[in-house]
């Protein structure tokens, strides 16, 4: 009784898929990928890059010292209103173009070559920062975990094996990356439950006037506002690569409605949870000096969230609970891989970089864009080496992914009149004005800031960057992009025009 449904599910799945190819094919690329991600897929990678085990908890150190509790308790629902903002206006973006690259082509259609050349290796640049950041905080807390020492050496050794480990899982199979999404949803929320359950039946708590209280152990001297305002950097670097559902979109069926709602939904679910993760760790602490000051059994210092578990808890119940949190970690950079990949691909096919026919080519068996995911791993590698901080890559990743987010954006709010319709079933209506305006304006308030002392090595860092791109551009030879020419909006018929050159 169950093989003819199954047989009937299949068909009408390979039917949706052949729609959306051919609906690809009006957009001028072919289908490469697998197309058999489903809505609950595709937002999980966006979801597991979000991932609120990895920036919330490995950033705790930074956000308690410069905001004491009341940054754990206002500083999260602040970025994520803002963030949300910047989610739907990219929603609206996704629904209507849902290719690789998601910024890339949204940026090429409103502004033309050169502002999708930007915004494909800025948002590079945030997703190469992004996974270096991710896997080196999972290497320090995997150290103490394992009963090591936190010397450079080692965190760079297991640094090392994690990108290797994403790397491999990457190239050998896309349909495996999407499974492994869908597990790491259950990883995230499995490993925030358990650890919030965990301290609110075990831990001593402060009582709740503790929450709103406002202190600084920073050493940078100014009023408490401004170092509130820096604090967010624990808030924003987790409110980063929710895009990463719109770079799969050509691997997900119905990806003018799927995509954008894994954008979205990746946004608030984290929202919710993180929160709720955010606050029970706050409440937990026993001291701000004693949680700071951590040290392992060499003399070096060990995460904050890692030091308020351990208290709470005792060690093995802290390494058992931890050990969800540092596999939402793994997989948190193994789908920041896939995302940056499917940027450097739809880049490359455009002939937007040097041996281009290389980095856009894809394995006709495992269907994975095998060069571009090794190509991937070396920039991460060389990303944490050069920056030598923390926090200082999670500011360029942070300012990276803002300003790709921001070009498509912006470009369409200032054509709204002729955007509008072009727009997919996926809108947002009379509100996407208002939408646009406030996410542009978010995201240069919080750019401003990731560039801020103490991180004024990130500041230069994007100046640099930009100014090797600029060159870079310059000197990069023919770029062509694959633009749609709308007809109707009823039906939203497509037809490709010719290539246009930079």
């Amino acid at each position: 009784m169950n093989v003819p449904h199954h047989s009937t599910a299949t068909r009408l799945q390979d039917s949706e898929a052949q729609r959306d190819a051919k609906d690809l094919a009006h957009l001028g690329y072919a289908q490469e990928f697998f197309r058999d991600m489903g809505g609950f897929s595709n937002f999980a990678i966006s979801f597991s890059i979000i991932s609120i085990l990895t920036g919330a908890v490995t950033l705790f150190d930074y956000g308690l010292s410069m905001g004491g509790p009341l940054e754990m308790t206002l500083g999260w629902p602040v970025a994520t209103v803002g963030t949300l903002f910047v989610a739907l206006s990219m929603a609206e973006l996704c629904s209507a173009l849902p290719t690789s690259g998601g910024m890339y082509h949204w940026a090429a259609e409103l502004g033309g070559p050169m502002w999708a050349w930007f915004a494909a290796w800025l948002n590079i640049v945030g997703l190469v920062a992004a996974i270096a950041g991710i896997d080196y905080g999972c290497a320090q807390f995997l150290l103490p975990m394992l009963g090591l020492q936190s010397r450079h050496s080692s965190l760079l050794l297991v640094y090392s094996f994690l990108l290797l480990s994403q790397t491999v899982v990457n190239h050998y199979s896309a349909r495996l990356v999407a499974r492994l999404n869908d597990f790491s949803v259950v990883v995230h929320i499995l490993g925030v439950v358990v650890l919030v359950g965990a301290i609110w039946i075990f831990a001593p708590k402060q009582p709740f006037h503790f929450l709103l209280q406002a202190s600084s152990s920073s050493p940078i001297h100014a009023p408490y506002a401004w170092l509130f305002v820096l604090g967010l950097l624990q808030a924003q670097w987790t409110y980063t690569g929710f895009d990463g559902s719109a770079h799969v979109a050509e691997e997900t069926l119905d990806p003018r409605r799927q995509a954008p709602w894994g954008m979205v939904m990746s946004v608030v679910v984290s929202g919710v949870f993180g929160y709720l993760l955010i606050l029970s760790l706050t409440s937990a602490i026993p001291s701000i000096a004693v949680v700071l000051g951590a040290r392992d059994a060499g003399g070096n210092p060990t995460p904050a969230v890692f030091a308020i578990v351990n208290m709470a808890l005792g060690n093995h119940a802290a390494v058992a609970v931890l050990g969800l949190t540092v596999l939402a970690m793994w997989f948190c950079g193994l789908a920041a891989f896939t995302s940056v990949s499917r940027t450097f691909f739809a880049l490359a096919r455009d002939n937007g970089m040097p041996l281009s026919r290389i980095w856009s080519r894809v394995s006709v068996t495992r269907r994975t864009p095998a060069a571009a995911i090794w190509l991937s791993t070396s920039f991460a590698f060389l990303a944490m080496v050069y920056s030598g901080a923390y926090s200082v890559v999670t500011s360029i990743s942070v300012v990276g992914f803002y300003l790709s987010y921001i070009i498509p954006i912006y470009l369409g709010w200032r054509r709204k009149d002729n955007w509008i319709l072009k727009r997919g079933p996926w809108h947002l209506g009379g509100a996407s004005n208002a939408i646009n305006c406030a996410a542009i304006l978010w995201t240069l308030f919080i750019c401003t800031v990731m560039v801020m002392p103490p991180n004024v090595r990130a500041g230069a860092g994007i100046v640099g960057v930009m100014a090797v791109l600029l060159i870079f551009h310059l000197f990069s030879g023919e770029h062509k992009v694959h633009k749609p020419n709308w007809i109707g909006v009823a039906n939203a018929e497509l037809v490709t025009r010719p290539d246009e050159d930079t």
